[in-house]
């Protein structure tokens, strides 16, 4: 590979570790365990903090979307392009999130968490459920689809719908390119205003450690250390399938594509802990991009993937919802057939696509999933309500890290990869700045 020597290297002092995010996160969430725990009245009442940094990083999710997308679509010089990295980008979510469903049944028929229960359903606290029981019946295919459609062409900047923000952008952006040079104003426009909304974005960031503090403040005071010992059996199962979902699955893709996974995750480290204290990956959608585009991944590629993705590629949500409706199923006593575990998995397929932009998604959408099955006791699900938010946090975890493999891994297949930057962020290294992209096609992508 042949790499400009002239083009100017720029160093980075590395800050003071108490002034990365990655250290004040770490001791908001602490602060926010210990507040929880010792005084659970104030802990509760941290809420606000934690809802809203949330609000403030769904308020720049939009036009940030927008932008990219947008951009990145303009500066084709093929559009056919853009259906190509679609198109593969739904083969890739299409073949992981089933692999995610399969490994959920899998474990749950291994290990049988809710084995030895013996759950009499009419003694189960229903009220509840019954909230997310009658936001699922909304979560029907063509319902979910026809939602992908706004009732205006600005309405999506207003909404919390992030495929609707992805539909206009991508209309818009194959718009401005088929007009050609009259629209390069308004695609300048577009770029120069880049800058300032991202910009925008590393200011609300600094407000993360105090977001991590109150979500974990909320959830320790509201639920108590103690429950996070509650069925204890399922949490563990979960967490350790997931990790293994990541490690070995999502690991061997990245082998295959000439990276680390467990490099990848120390350079999203900074954005999985924000994850972790909030409870959501759409905390860190905005810094995803950010990143993945430093690491290499074409522009356009980050655009489509990563908010697409946010709703297809529901890795973490898939492995609950498998294992969390067989350890109903086992808790109550109900027998499920190998056909009625496969039309489980099937619904499940279908329903995990209308998660997108709905608060408590994972939930909502196991009982969407449930109500379609009946062999299932929807009513079972009051036995995981209680420990449902810390498996909250290992659902976003797991999907925030499928959808940045997917992003490296889509560019490898596009040919869109700049490898040098990847393996200098991967390592740790300083980035060459003006280098143009080099796009190797079999020397460094071993295996």
């Amino acid at each position: 590979m042949q790499i400009d020597t002239t083009a100017s290297q720029v160093p980075v002092k590395a800050p003071p570790f108490y002034r990365t995010l990655y250290f004040q996160v770490i001791i908001g969430i602490t602060i926010g365990v210990l507040l929880g725990h010792f005084e659970p009245q104030y802990g509760a009442a941290m809420k606000p903090f934690g809802d809203a940094f949330i609000k403030l990083i769904k308020m720049i999710i939009a036009p940030v979307i927008f932008l990219t997308i947008v951009t990145g679509i303009a500066n084709m010089t093929h559009l056919s392009t853009v259906g190509r990295v679609f198109g593969k980008a739904m083969v890739y979510f299409l073949t992981f999130s089933t692999l995610a469903l399969i490994v959920g049944l899998i474990v749950a028929n291994v290990m049988q968490p809710g084995a030895g229960m013996h759950i009499n359903v009419a003694d189960l606290d229903q009220k509840e459920v019954s909230s997310y029981v009658a936001k699922s019946h909304d979560m029907t295919l063509t319902g979910f689809v026809m939602d992908i459609i706004p009732k205006t062409l600005i309405s999506p900047f207003v909404g919390d719908n992030i495929l609707q923000v992805l539909l206009v952008a991508v209309l818009f952006g194959v718009s401005l390119a088929m007009v050609g040079e009259s629209g390069k104003p308004v695609l300048n426009l577009l770029e120069s205003l880049t800058k300032p909304v991202f910009k925008l974005v590393n200011i609300v960031m600094k407000l993360a450690p105090i977001g991590a503090f109150g979500a974990m403040a909320f959830t320790i005071g509201k639920f108590g250390l103690g429950s996070l010992l509650n069925l204890a059996e399922l949490v563990a199962t979960f967490y350790i399938t997931s990790l293994l979902f990541v490690l070995v699955i999502l690991g061997a893709v990245a082998r295959a594509c000439g990276f680390s996974v467990l490099k990848l995750i120390r350079y999203l480290k900074d954005e999985l802990l924000l994850v972790l204290g909030t409870s959501s990956s759409e905390s860190a959608l905005p810094s995803l991009m950010s990143k993945m585009e430093k690491a290499g991944c074409s522009k356009s590629v980050v655009g489509l993937v990563v908010p697409t993705g946010y709703s297809f590629n529901l890795d973490g949500t898939n492995i609950y919802m498998t294992l969390a409706a067989l350890f109903i199923a086992q808790a109550t006593d109900t027998h499920l057939t190998l056909g009625h575990q496969i039309a489980l998995l099937v619904v499940a397929m279908l329903s995990s696509k209308g998660a997108a932009g709905v608060t408590g998604a994972g939930f909502i959408t196991l009982a969407a999933t449930l109500a379609v099955v009946p062999e299932v006791p929807v009513a079972g699900m009051a036995l995981i309500l209680g420990v449902d938010r810390f498996m909250s946090e290992c659902r976003s975890l797991t999907n925030f890290i499928g959808n940045a493999v997917a992003t490296v891994v889509v560019s490898r297949w596009e040919n869109a990869l700049d490898y040098t930057k990847l393996n200098a962020v991967l390592n740790n290294e300083p980035v060459l700045e003006n280098v143009p992209v080099q796009v190797p096609v079999v020397d460094t992508a071993k295996g």
